[in-house]
């Protein structure tokens, strides 16, 4: 009896696992049928033949949800998702990968096509619209697959979920619009392709200067240099142009700088030159190639949230979407580049230590050391083998030299100066003060092994910290004086984003920044082959 009533149960239970199965896969179906712009029950059956030579799997699945019924009756709903395709250049995206001339080809023939066409195009629709969303939530690049140092999480998105949810919509266009990155900086990326896309074909040659022009100067490469900044509309339209540096073109020289992220010197030397000789074409693509970036960031930055990008040297910390305060940085040089990556800020230490890291270790401490051991007490370093005796510096092995631990004491001298800001990675960078407090008055500041220095840490830290009482800066300072190593914990909820783009727009006017770690121009190859 007990054996039969287990059978029961068990056949009972298997057939409840197979309606739920049903019953799951029936959703999206269901969902479109009860749309009010489809009729999906009355729809031409799809070719599954056709569909798997697509070889799709996603694909495949949506259009087994859907019953195999082809499910573009709405004409409104398809005009929307094909104007959308062909606007996609706004988005940074190219037109072509989504077969754009075919489906409009197919469109001009909607209400003649026999039902083997009409197949065709909605297998084809529904594939095109698939990869859109996908290259318009994460990119149509895989930054994981392309950077080694690039630590970012996939912008999820179930396509076929998100497919069926808009088939459902009666307000498609908007749910369209939803989908793309809403971030401020990439909305300001949009708008430098708009504003590029004003300025008339440019044909200059590269202008070349022996030395440097200063103010007041006579150079007859003036005059090309004033086409150049007239083109840019930084210098208004001369009847006639001499070859005068004169206080006009300064001026007018001076903006150019100051969008590009020169010294706003009115100096004409090599790097004001090579960015005069960047093209418009380049400059597209530059902005195409960062719009591409901003799809890979996160969609959510949090609340409140610190943000540095790389190129620009520069800390904001937002909050309500509100820009509270801004610090420079120092970043990672070309060599030792500062990887990409979101975290959280977790903790602060005053008094930091510094743990030597291998590749510094390699590549500073060890030549250094073997041109002159009083190296290590200069810099304060102490040497650990790895039963934690201390080696000095007559007893350290050029053999065992990778074997020891290296740590320079706390102190003004110290290498992260006198404050470490923690935010949990793989990469094992922070931010931090700096004893080399002069290097942020240099423009170009990628000079670090990988972390970050910040200017002013004491004040940001006091911001973190948030208690008046217990971190205020006077509080601050007496820690700082005491030279001891103490741990705090940054009890609010502050986001930390380490990222890199190199254009924007900002009052209707094109910024730029160099390109300081050469990504700009091959993955600008790498999207468009």
């Amino acid at each position: 009896m007990m054996k039969t009533l287990a059978v029961v149960l068990l056949i009972y239970a298997t057939i409840s696992c197979q309606k739920e199965k049903l019953k799951s896969e029936a959703f999206s179906y269901n969902e479109i049928k009860n749309s009010p712009d489809l009729i999906v029950e009355k729809s031409i059956r799809i070719d599954t033949v056709l569909l798997h030579s697509f070889n799709n799997k996603t694909l495949s699945d949506f259009y087994k949800s859907t019953n195999y019924r082809a499910i573009w009756q709405s004409e409104n709903k398809r005009k929307i998702i094909l104007k959308a395709l062909l606007k996609s250049d706004e988005e940074g995206l190219n037109p072509d990968d989504y077969k754009i001339k075919t489906l409009s080809d197919f469109e001009k023939k909607s209400t003649t096509l026999n039902n083997s066409d009409l197949v065709k195009y909605d297998i084809l629709l529904t594939s095109s619209f698939q990869k859109y969303i996908a290259h318009l939530t994460n990119g149509t690049l895989n930054p994981r697959k392309l950077y080694k140092n690039w630590d970012l999480k996939e912008n999820y998105i179930d396509l076929n979920e998100t497919l069926t949810n808009l088939l459902a919509s009666d307000s498609l266009a908007d749910k369209i619009e939803q989908l793309k990155p809403n971030h401020i900086v990439y909305k300001k990326l949009k708008k430098a392709l708009q504003l590029i896309h004003t300025f008339p074909k440019d044909n200059f040659k590269a202008l070349k200067i022996a030395g440097i022009i200063t103010p007041n100067d006579t150079n007859p490469s003036i005059i090309d240099i004033k086409k150049r900044l007239n083109y840019w509309k930084e210098l208004e339209t001369q009847d006639s142009l001499t070859p005068i540096y004169e206080k006009e073109t300064i001026r007018a020289l001076k903006k150019f700088q100051e969008r590009h992220g020169l010294a706003i010197d009115g100096i004409i030397g090599p790097k004001t030159i090579s960015c005069l000789n960047i093209s418009k074409k380049q400059r597209i693509q530059q902005i195409i190639v960062n719009l591409e970036r901003w799809k890979w960031y996160p969609k959510e930055m949090g609340k409140e949230y610190a943000i540095i990008n790389i190129p620009d040297y520069r800390l904001s910390l937002i909050k309500d979407k509100d820009t509270l305060r801004t610090h420079k940085v120092i970043v990672g040089r070309a060599k030792r580049k500062s990887p990409i990556l979101s975290s959280k800020l977790t903790q602060v230490v005053f008094n930091p230590t510094w743990t030597v890291p291998p590749t510094i270790l390699r590549e500073d401490v060890i030549p250094a050391i073997l041109k002159n051991r009083s190296y290590l007490t200069k810099s304060n370093i102490k040497v650990y083998d790895y039963n934690g005796k201390i080696i000095g510096p007559y007893e350290w092995q050029l053999s065992q030299a990778k074997r020891y631990r290296y740590v320079q004491s706390p102190g003004t001298f110290n290498s992260l100066g006198m404050i470490k800001i923690i935010f949990p990675n793989r990469f094992s960078v922070y931010l931090h003060d700096t004893n080399h407090r002069d290097y942020f008055d240099k423009i170009d500041r990628s000079l670090s092994s990988g972390c970050v220095r910040v200017d002013n840490p004491l004040e940001l830290t006091e911001y973190l910290l948030n208690d008046p009482v217990n971190w205020n800066l006077g509080k601050i300072t007496e820690i700082l004086q005491s030279e001891k190593t103490k741990f705090v914990k940054i009890k609010k909820e502050v986001s930390f984003h380490l990222l890199y783009w190199t254009a924007w727009s900002k009052n209707n006017k094109l910024i730029f920044r160099d390109d300081i770690y050469n990504l700009d121009a091959d993955l600008y190859t790498k999207l468009r082959n």
